[in-house]
């Protein structure tokens, strides 16, 4: 026991030097110019490049911030913005990241022929993917570093980093697929098949190189069996994917056997997936004793078991519908059973139906309702007495489609009846309006209502100004008697005047 401790410290401890050691030693530049001159933009490059490598980045970018303004036809320049941008990216960090991934991108923008084009492109996807997150964590990064990496290959196909970011798009969507393996494996632990058969019918579909798909793939079938005969096919169908597609699957027997019992043919093994698969079990790197120490500690996904070769998918995971539901509730999408319905519309409609008395004499007879009884379905589009759509149907006739039997117990030749006046104390139900009727009803109270609040505002307004002439005339009367005094003091009385 003290043996193996002080064995674990001490390959702990020569690691830990290793990596200072590592970390002290000048990193040589990886796009520095070779031309041999004395030129000073050349020597303001060469500073900048020296600062990168020993770890002085902010020094380092105003360097190269400098020689763009000071010399702006310089030849260097595309090399300067591209050093720009490796030294945010060698600084790291999530402030760094973006930092770096801005600058790549307008490297692109502004020089799309150069070939440090293509590496800007895939260092973009190497910072995604340094910062992608387990599988059972957030996957926005990873999400990220796929679409980063989709485009090295489209835009760069004949680039040296194609390869690269064709490896990393497989290592990203190993931990993609995972996510839906987990998630898929959870809901078959807790008996929700048709859930469970859902998430691994689409993640086998759409990550055809996971590592586990044949795992998936077993699961998905015996999820599919528990769901009862409706599903023989959906299960007869996972068994011989396992058998053509993962030849050296561990599955390949017993799924060979299931399909035997069920009566259904055996494919034969496709020769391009056993030579993948051998490929992928020849290169397949093998996890070290570090490795498995660090990696209930380490944010970063185990990427070593995925695919290395084979083309990834191009196409982003979108969700699917579980194949129990049905063809007319799924939607224009389908289900995973069935992914292009025909004749299906995602798109909800109505009709308007003139004669509503049907809902309460034939509540099974609405248009699109199920008819178990096995009669022909008496609601349809409107159609008026010529059988042309969007005519309205006279009052208790029953609206058919062409060639439709007409309810029974309704005379479709009866000529229409005046709607019943109900007394004004009535208290049973009355007959329901149509929408024309609720439209002008809806019209005259919004009028009613205009009126009323015409009347108020006029109201308001005389009372108003009723209590203005009343202000006024108190006014003038306060007034009148502040001067009333003034001329009784002035004006000598007769008598006065006498003396």
């Amino acid at each position: 026991m003290v043996r193996n401790v002080i064995r674990n410290v001490t390959v702990l401890g020569t690691v830990a030097v290793f990596l200072f050691a590592t970390g002290c030693r000048k990193k040589a530049y990886e796009n520095p110019i070779t031309k041999d001159t004395q030129q000073p933009d050349k020597v303001l490059f060469d500073t900048a490049v020296d600062d990168i490598e020993h770890g002085r980045y902010e020094r380092a970018r105003l360097t190269l911030q400098t020689l763009m303004n000071t010399y702006d036809t310089s030849e260097y320049l595309a090399k300067a913005k591209l050093a720009v941008a490796d030294s945010w990216f060698r600084e790291g960090g999530a402030h760094g990241f973006a930092q770096a991934e801005a600058e790549y991108k307008d490297f692109i923008l502004f020089y799309p022929q150069m070939e440090e084009a293509a590496e800007a492109q895939v260092k973009i996807c190497k910072m995604e993917y340094q910062q992608m997150d387990k599988s059972d964590r957030d996957p926005l990064h990873a999400f990220r570093a796929q679409e980063e990496c989709k485009q090295v290959v489209m835009q760069f196909p004949n680039s040296k980093y194609a390869p690269e970011a064709l490896q990393r798009m497989r290592e990203v969507q190993e931990v993609l697929a995972d996510e839906e393996y987990k998630v898929g494996m959870q809901y078959s632990g807790k008996g929700s098949y048709p859930a469970a058969a859902n998430r691994l019918q689409a993640l086998t579909n759409q990550f055809p190189l996971y590592s586990n798909s044949a795992d998936a793939l077993w699961t998905e079938a015996l999820a599919y069996q528990r769901m009862g005969d409706n599903f023989e096919n959906q299960q007869a169908a996972a068994y011989a994917k396992i058998v053509k597609d993962y030849p050296l699957s561990s599955h390949v027997a017993e799924a060979t056997a299931k399909l035997k019992s069920m009566g259904r043919p055996v494919p034969e093994a496709d020769p391009v997936a056993i030579a993948r698969a051998k490929y992928d079990q020849d290169n397949r790197t093998r996890r070290n004793f570090l490795s498995k120490v660090w990696g209930p500690f380490s944010s970063h996904p185990y990427t070593a078991d995925a695919a290395k070769s084979g083309t990834p998918t191009m196409e982003g995971l979108h969700p699917t519908v579980p194949a129990s539901v049905p063809s007319f509730a799924a939607g224009a999408g389908g289900t995973s059973a069935n992914p292009t319905p025909t004749g299906l519309d995602s798109n909800v409609t109505g009709t308007i139906v003139n004669n509503t008395s049907l809902i309460d004499k034939a509540p099974n007879e609405l248009p699109g309702a199920n008819n178990n009884s096995g009669a022909t379905p008496a609601v349809a589009v409107p159609t008026g007495s010529g059988g042309a759509p969007g005519t309205p149907t006279p009052e208790g006739t029953a609206p058919a489609a062409p060639g439709a039997a007409p309810v029974t117990g309704i005379d479709p030749s009866a000529p229409p009846k005046p709607p019943a006046v109900l007394p004004q104390n009535h208290t049973g139900t009355a007959k329901p309006r149509t929408v024309a009727q609720q439209a002008k009803d809806m019209a005259r109270q919004q009028e009613l209502m205009k009126k009323a609040q015409a009347k108020q505002k006029k109201a308001q307004d005389e009372a108003a100004k009723k209590k203005q002439q009343d202000d006024d005339k108190a006014n003038r009367k306060k007034k009148d008697q502040s001067k009333a005094p003034d001329s009784q003091a002035t004006t000598p009385t007769p008598t006065a005047a006498k003396q």
